[in-house]
């Protein structure tokens, strides 16, 4: 079965064009990189020729209105009439859980959009949305040194592993589209606060945190309900101290801390 995945460089969709390959399928990674722009449309169709699946995993290079949903709008649209030329039987997009509930935020406003896109569209599909991924806890981290006080939310997070999300992303493939949301999450929920300082520690970055409920998340104020799951989400198998184990052997790769960062948990 040939499945594109757009985006197939980035975080996920390098993980995903792997697992797909080990399963026999003919994976097409479409990125720039790979002479595929989905916001130009320039590849699009060749990439898409012959194609059964479509799985989009891209993401925005600015995270800032309007050029954020500048990106999302044209990327899907052009994704979407794509596949419908191609005769695609699955469109499978990933986004975040909470979108719907973080439209202070310009991103989450963003994939808001795509997300309507993606459910309005004739093409088969299912969307996927995943909480926060582990590996991008690191970019919440704000810039700073020394004593500096860090101010970060308290509310509940539930992160996931990179690596989980891909193997469910992989799963759908097989499966009818099912043109609902689905979730997956990680199987442990924390406190922001306290997972981000756990990670500043493994950058030995002893700056103190504090818990504050004002503190923004790129545009929005968190509760306990924001970004976690609802009942029915797929629950993934690794928790965060494995994970976080395996960061700090060498085994696992995390994305340069940078900033201003990128919202947390954004493929």
């Amino acid at each position: 079965m040939k499945v594109v995945v757009a985006g197939g460089s980035g975080l996920v969709g390098s993980r995903l064009v792997t697992r797909l390959s080990q399963l026999g399928h003919d994976v097409v990674a479409a990125s720039r990189r790979t002479g595929v722009d989905t916001v130009t449309g320039h590849g699009l169709d060749d990439a898409l020729s012959g194609a059964h699946t479509v799985i989009d995993v891209t993401n925005a290079p600015s995270f800032e209105d309007p050029e954020v949903t500048e990106f999302f709008r044209r990327s899907t649209e052009n994704l979407l009439a794509a596949g419908a030329r191609a005769g695609v039987s699955h469109h499978i997009a990933l986004s975040v859980v909470g979108t719907q509930r973080l439209q202070g935020s310009a991103y989450f406003r963003a994939k808001q959009v795509q997300e309507r896109l993606v459910g309005n569209a004739t093409v088969p599909h299912t969307l996927v949305r995943a909480t926060q991924f582990f590996e991008f806890m690191a970019t919440i981290i704000p810039p700073g040194s020394g004593k500096d006080i860090v101010h970060l939310s308290p509310g509940t997070v539930q992160p996931v592993a990179a690596d989980d999300v891909a193997a469910r992303l992989a799963e759908l493939v097989s499966a009818p589209a099912s043109h609902a949301v689905l979730e997956i999450a990680g199987p442990d929920t924390f406190h922001l606060n306290e997972l981000v300082q756990w990670v500043m520690y493994s950058y030995q970055d002893d700056r103190p945190v504090v818990a504050d409920p004002a503190a923004g998340y790129y545009g929005a104020i968190l509760d306990d309900h924001t970004l976690t799951p609802g009942p029915d989400a797929v629950i993934a198998q690794t928790h965060f101290r494995e994970w976080l184990e395996g960061y700090l052997s060498g085994g696992i790769e995390i994305p340069h801390v940078h900033h201003p960062s990128p919202i947390a948990g954004v493929r």
